[in-house]
């Protein structure tokens, strides 16, 4: 395991972030570093500000104070260059999954014949072919979380941001998606930044783990869990290391569930 950040190319950088709501005190005085083309999981205790931090860097939520940069530009708002995967699907309930997918695509004005194409090609990556002109309320919550990742993944943003995408899932399609998303990681040339509350999927998916503590939030510690990264997905988790890992983060954080 290695805790030092070396000399690596971040995609986003946040520095000195303060997020206040009102007299609470959400964020303070937040840096950290997201490498880029790495998975980087957001950890901590309930309501520590991990979506805050996320919306944030998304530019769907405004800092109090603090610099944000993204490929060194300066974050004012949503862009093209983040795509955000929601907790909750967050899909069109009167559109099919092609237009589902497609819609970023829409609204950039690509035109149709091509975004179709750009989507049918996600569809198939995220084991959904077959399914183009099926609607939301006809697939199952897995299946609707996979629509949401392929939206994300067609509009060819170079970071993703994904709020616990896969909290309302059962446990197997939960650990399949972990096994889906380290091929992404390898595959996509993508940053993603990744909120959950799990442990284990954190260490399973990630190339660096953040720590937070609780609000008002800033980070504690960043692990980099590479010992195993080589590894094939189904014997990661019988890996000695990412026990350690697993054990040593829920020693970090069980004083907030006592």
């Amino acid at each position: 395991m290695n805790d030092s950040k070396g000399d690596i190319d971040n995609a986003v950088t946040v520095r000195n972030v303060y997020k206040n709501y009102g007299d609470v005190e959400a964020l303070k005085d937040l840096s950290l570093d997201f490498p880029r083309g790495q998975l980087t999981s957001l950890l901590g205790p309930s309501g520590c500000g991990k979506t805050t931090l996320l919306k944030i860097i998304a530019g769907l939520l405004p800092a109090t104070s603090g610099d944000i940069q993204v490929n060194n530009q300066p974050v004012t708002g949503p862009g093209p260059d983040r795509a955000f995967v929601f907790q909750d699907f967050a899909l069109l309930p009167w559109a099919n999954v092609m237009r589902n997918v497609a819609f970023g695509l829409e609204l950039r004005g690509i035109d149709r014949s091509e975004r179709e194409a750009i989507a049918e090609t996600y569809i198939a990556n995220v084991g959904l072919k077959g399914f183009e002109n099926s609607f939301p309320h006809e697939l199952s919550g897995g299946m609707r979380q996979r629509v949401g990742l392929a939206r994300a993944l067609s509009v060819d943003a170079e970071v993703l941001l994904m709020d616990e995408p896969f909290s309302a899932v059962d446990e197997q399609t939960r650990r399949k998606f972990q096994e889906d998303l380290l091929n992404l990681v390898k595959n996509e040339n993508k940053t993603f930044i990744f909120v959950t509350h799990s442990i284990e999927e954190a260490v399973y998916v990630s190339d660096q783990v953040a720590l937070l503590l609780a609000r008002p939030s800033r980070v504690s510690e960043v692990i980099r869990p590479e010992g195993f990264r080589h590894k094939d997905a189904n014997s990661i988790r019988r890996d000695p290391e990412y026990l350690d890992i697993v054990d040593r983060i829920w020693a970090s954080l069980r004083t907030y569930v006592e």
